[in-house]
C-alpha cells in the first residue's frame, strides 16, 4: 500500500470553522496511518504534529500579527461594507521555503489568508496541489463570501462588498494576480459543499479545474447525544422551558449569520405564544450593552472552545436554529446534528447537504423570518415527532459526516493524484 505524506496548510489550528474543521480532518487522516503534518501561521495547540512557519516566540507572533494587520488595513482603506471579510493576500511569505523543507508528497490548501499565503507563492510549491474550500476566496477578488454578486463568473470589479463603482478597483486587481499567477498551475479543487462546488465549477479561475466534493468530517463518538437533564444542571439552565440554541463565530455582528433575520422570527414565536415555554441560548456573543427584546428569555454564553461545554449545550437544546444568508458546510450544524438536536435553517448553500427538510430538521425560505419561526415551532411543538428528528439528526451525522469515512474518501483521492 502506498505511503503517503500530505502537508496541510491552514493560518490556524483552532481558531475558527475552518481551521477547526482542517484540524478534525488532519487527525483524522492520522488515525488511518497517513503522516499528515499541519502547518500554520499561529498555533493555538500542544499538538506536535502542528508546525509553524518559525519555532514560537514573542518577535514571531508579532510578525505574524503584523502581517495580518496589514492585509486587514487594505480592506478598511475601502470601507468593506457590513465588514465583510476581504484578504488582498499581498503580503510576503515564508511558505514555499518551509513547503520545500518539508518534501511532502502533495500539498493540501484550506483556509490560507490573514497574510499566510500570498497569491504568487502557490506556483512555486512544484508539489501535487489539491484544495479544500471553505469559502468562496480562493475563486474570488478578495471576498469570502459574495452576498450573491456572482462578479468572479467573469474577473470580479465594481465590487458591492467595497462599494466600488469601478470595473478596475482592488478586486478585479486581485482576481487578475490570481488569473496570471495561477495559470498553468493544476489544482485538485474540494468543495465541502455542492453548493460551493457549483460556485467553483462557475468561476473563470476554476471552471477548467479538477473539482470533487467531500463534507468535513466530525468525531462521532465525541460528539453524540447526552442526558438532556444533566446537560441543562451543568450550566444551570432551565429543565421545563423548550431551548432554542444559536451558535456562531461573531454571533451578532456578523450579518451574514443572520441574527437581523432571527431576531424577528423569535418575536414572531413569542407572539404565537412561546414566549413563555420557550428561552433563546446564545453561543458565540456576550450579552450586548443594548439587549433586544425578544419576548422570550436569552442565555448570553459567550465563547466556548472547548468540546466538553460544546457538546453538553448542544445537548440540552430542543433545536439549533442557523439562519445565516451564505454558508458553507457548518460545523454548528454539523455538531448540533451529531448531538441529535435537530436543526432548523434557510434552505441555502450546503444546508440542504446536511439539513433533510422535516426528517432531521427543517429547512425556511430564504429568507423569510416568519417561515424560520414555523420551522422552530413545528419542531417543537409534537414531543414525539421531535424524538423522530433527533433520531434522524444523529443517524445522518454518523452516516455522512463521520470523521473516519471523509478522512479515507481524502485518502482515495490522494492516491489517484498521485497514481
Amino acid at each position: 500500500m502506498m505511503a503517503i505524506k500530505p502537508l496541510m496548510l491552514n493560518a490556524y489550528d483552532n481558531v475558527g470553522g475552518a481551521a477547526i474543521a482542517t484540524y478534525r480532518l488532519h487527525r483524522g487522516l492520522l488515525s488511518i496511518g497517513v503522516d499528515s503534518r499541519l502547518l500554520v501561521l499561529q498555533k493555538g495547540s500542544n499538538d506536535p504534529t502542528v508546525i509553524t512557519l518559525e519555532p514560537q516566540s514573542r518577535l514571531k507572533n508579532k510578525i505574524a500579527a503584523f502581517y495580518a494587520r496589514r492585509d486587514e488595513a487594505v480592506t478598511r482603506q475601502c470601507k468593506a461594507e457590513g465588514n465583510r471579510y476581504f484578504s488582498p493576500a499581498r503580503c510576503p511569505d515564508r511558505l514555499a521555503s518551509k513547503v520545500a523543507a518539508a518534501d511532502p508528497d502533495l500539498v493540501h490548501l484550506f483556509w490560507v489568508n490573514s497574510g499566510f499565503l500570498k497569491i504568487e507563492t502557490l506556483k512555486r510549491f512544484k508539489k501535487p496541489l489539491i484544495w479544500t474550500l471553505h469559502d468562496m476566496w480562493p475563486f474570488t477578488g478578495g471576498c469570502h463570501y459574495d452576498d450573491e454578486c456572482r462578479r468572479f463568473r467573469q474577473s470580479c470589479g465594481k465590487c458591492p462588498i467595497l462599494g466600488s463603482g469601478s470595473d478596475h478597483d482592488l478586486s478585479r486587481q486581485i482576481f487578475e494576480r490570481k488569473r496570471t499567477a495561477w495559470r498553468d498551475v493544476p489544482i485538485t479543487v474540494v468543495a465541502t459543499s455542492n453548493w460551493l462546488a457549483d460556485m467553483a465549477r462557475s468561476s473563470s479561475l476554476f471552471k477548467d479545474q479538477r473539482i470533487e466534493v467531500i463534507p468535513n468530517g466530525i468525531d462521532t463518538g465525541r460528539y453524540k447525544p447526552l442526558d438532556k437533564h444533566a446537560a441543562r444542571a451543568a450550566f444551570g439552565l432551565p429543565q421545563d422551558k423548550h431551548l432554542v440554541l444559536f451558535s456562531a463565530f461573531s454571533a451578532i455582528t456578523d450579518k451574514r449569520k443572520g441574527n437581523h433575520l432571527l431576531v424577528p422570527a423569535l418575536r414572531r414565536m413569542a407572539g404565537s405564544g412561546w414566549g413563555e415555554r420557550t428561552e433563546l441560548v446564545v453561543i458565540g456573543a456576550g450579552k450586548p450593552e443594548n439587549p433586544p427584546d425578544l419576548g422570550m428569555k436569552v442565555h448570553y454564553m459567550g465563547d466556548f472552545h472547548d468540546e466538553i461545554s460544546q457538546v453538553l449545550l448542544y445537548s440540552a437544546a430542543d433545536v439549533t436554529v442557523a439562519p445565516s444568508m451564505q454558508e458553507n458546510l457548518s460545523n454548528t450544524v454539523m455538531e448540533s446534528l451529531s448531538c441529535g438536536t435537530p436543526v432548523v435553517a434557510f434552505d441555502i448553500g450546503g444546508m440542504p447537504d446536511m439539513i433533510d427538510h422535516q426528517d432531521s430538521g427543517f429547512l425556511a425560505r430564504p429568507f423569510e423570518s416568519d417561515d424560520l419561526a414555523a420551522g422552530m415551532m413545528w419542531v417543537l411543538e409534537d414531543k414525539t415527532r421531535h424524538d423522530k428528528l433527533a433520531e434522524h439528526s444523529r443517524k445522518t451525522a454518523v452516516e455522512r459526516f463521520d470523521l473516519k469515512t471523509v478522512a479515507n474518501l481524502y485518502l482515495s483521492l490522494y492516491r489517484d493524484m498521485l497514481e
